[in-house]
């Protein structure tokens, strides 16, 4: 089985192991003795099984079973907020693209964020319909759901595993900063998967 392992990519280990929900971090010879090991332990677990036949399913034999990362743990959240996140969602299809001036004619200005036009002349500022949307007071949304992440969870930034220990899993989910390295990110993960909360930029090679 491990000669197998040897022909496949990387890639392919990491589905193996996705599927088995196993950890997808390492080098290669890691992640194939990672799967050795996983398929030379389930045959053992099941002749255990069929073996014993004194085993008695009480109900309670899965009680001490440790839950991996859940990718998709879902907020505590109330009607109030649930309709107020509807309705954004409804709302925002509605809203326009916001694009800078002159956004069609240069490349670096298409890739920046929205500005607001300045000038006398300014065919956007002066509302010129064919030069794009400006940004107004009306397209706002509902107030209730500002700041929240559509899957209703309220983003803390997180930089490091202390700043885990701050968040409420129920409510809140964290987002790891773009500067912290590789090594403590997967650090953060294991922390955040022991505590039971969500990681919203969650990288899906570590």
């Amino acid at each position: 089985m491990a000669e197998d392992y040897q022909k496949m990519t990387v890639a392919e280990l990491k589905e193996l192991l996705k599927a088995a929900e196993l950890p997808l971090s390492g080098k290669k010879a890691d992640l194939i003795a990672r799967l050795t090991e996983a398929n030379e332990a389930a045959p053992v677990e099941d002749e255990e099984v069929q073996d014993d036949e004194s085993w008695d399913d009480d109900g309670d034999w899965d009680d001490e079973t440790v839950e991996g990362h859940v990718a998709k743990q879902k907020p505590v959240l109330d009607e109030e907020t649930k309709a107020a996140l509807a309705l954004r969602a409804e709302q925002k299809k509605l809203t326009p693209s916001f694009r800078r001036t002159e956004w069609f004619r240069y490349k670096r200005l298409s890739r920046s964020g929205w500005r607001a036009p300045h000038g006398m002349d300014s065919k956007q500022r002066r509302n010129y319909r064919y030069r794009g949307s400006l940004v107004r007071v009306g397209h706002g949304k509902v107030a209730a759901a500002r700041g929240l992440h559509p899957s209703g969870f309220e983003e803390v930034m997180v930089q490091n595993t202390t700043d885990l220990e701050s968040i409420d899993p129920e409510t809140q989910a964290a987002r790891v900063g773009r500067s912290v390295g590789g090594r403590k990110r997967e650090h953060i993960y294991s922390r955040a998967d022991e505590l039971g909360i969500r990681v919203l930029n969650r990288r899906r090679d570590v």
